[in-house]
């Protein structure tokens, strides 16, 4: 008898203890990590599509990730749903879709014909990528960072670098490059650029500051999205190749906006 309230009591500790563990949580806080899975599945899919030879939807299965990569992340800060499980597992799957599934694509296409050299250029591909991530992860949590640099990113982001990568097949599927294979000699140091590129320092620019756009331009703005969006459609491969040649002719741009802004910094410190 004497036993009864020490077993009452470890049976509230048991209950609440069980409540702690099966708390409800938000849908807010689930939306965008159902939304990367998404991404991570279409980038599965784009390695199992490369595999079977069926380029092109493997290419627009790497692109579907894209737009889910972006898409998730705004849709948690929109929701406030934000949090370090869904960071960690948006960059677990940003490796796969932007790393490994362009690797694969590529070296199935064109690489292999390298032979081991080939196999080495898509584990860098893949590696750079992995770096490239790491990094910026731990430069979020920079406290001496100034706010206009957030405007810019250090190197080309996963993303951008998984498109700028997959441009020979962009040009391939035009005709422009008749066969994979036969232009590996030239594909596999393009690949090593772009690779050098996710995980250099050179400041590239970062579209995650246009959450507000001014009233006089909102009109000219839902035009050109529309536009893409058309163009992304009707003529895929072409929109590509276009947008990829003019990110990689807007890096000089960016390196002239990065070093002007840092010359102001440095004058004002030097001021007071």
């Amino acid at each position: 008898m004497e036993e009864a309230p020490e077993n009452l009591d470890g049976a509230v500790a048991d209950g609440q203890n069980r409540q702690r563990r099966f708390r409800m949580v938000p849908v807010r806080y689930l939306l965008p990590n159902m939304i990367t899975l998404l991404a991570l599945c279409s980038g599965v899919t784009a390695i199992r599509l490369a595999v079977e030879a069926r380029y092109e939807l493997a290419v627009a299965c790497v692109m579907l990730a894209v737009v889910l990569d972006a898409v998730d992340g705004r849709l948690a800060r929109l929701l406030k749903g934000t949090s370090r499980f869904g960071a960690e597992l948006d960059s677990l799957a940003d490796f796969v879709n932007f790393g490994v599934a362009p690797a694969i694509l590529l070296y199935v296409w064109s690489l292999n014909t390298l032979r081991t050299a080939g196999w080495v250029i898509a584990l860098v591909l893949a590696i750079c990528c992995a770096l490239r991530l790491a990094r910026f992860n731990v430069a979020l949590d920079d406290p001496n960072k100034p706010a206009w640099a957030s405007q810019f990113f250090t190197g080309a982001p996963a993303p951008a670098g998984a498109g700028l990568a997959l441009l020979p097949l962009y040009l391939g599927f035009l005709g422009v490059i008749d066969d994979g294979h036969g232009w590996a000699l030239l594909v596999g140091p393009y690949v090593v650029l772009i690779a050098l590129l996710m995980v250099s320092r050179i400041p590239t620019f970062s579209g995650k500051n246009m959450g507000r756009i001014p009233g006089d331009k909102v009109l000219p703005v839902l035009g050109l999205a529309v536009l893409a969006v058309i163009m992304l459609i009707a003529y895929p491969w072409e929109f590509l190749t276009i947008v990829s040649i003019l990110y990689l002719a807007m890096i000089p741009v960016s390196m002239r906006s990065y070093r002007r802004r840092m010359a102001e910094d440095q004058r004002r410190a030097a001021g007071s």
